[in-house]
């Protein structure tokens, strides 16, 4: 019989699946925004709007990594509400309102 505490078989690939993803999201955000300054580039035949869409990728690239770090604050903020972590907060603050009183 398996125990319902015991992790997942694959969740160690998982999360390093979604760490790469985000690496490779990056990386192709800031290549699609020098896609768009090339095209730029070519229909208005200015240098400077390459570096318009420089500037797009990277603006995308910092907004994914943004998103995945709200991603990750939710899902520790559920676990924060979880009671298996709830009496080891209250633990925690009982033993620093002790060290605050001496």
């Amino acid at each position: 019989m398996k125990n319902s505490q015991e992790e997942p078989k694959f969740k160690k690939i998982v999360d390093a699946a979604e760490g790469l993803s985000l690496g490779i999201s990056m990386v192709v955000a800031v290549l699609i925004g020098i896609g768009i300054g090339i095209g730029l580039q070519k229909l208005t035949g200015a240098f400077w709007t390459l570096w318009i869409g420089v500037v797009i990728g990277i603006g995308a690239a910092i907004l994914n990594v943004y998103k995945a770090y709200e991603k990750q604050k939710r899902s520790l903020d559920e676990l924060a509400n979880d009671p298996k972590y709830r009496y080891m907060k209250e633990q925690q603050a009982k033993k620093e309102d002790i060290n605050d009183n001496d």
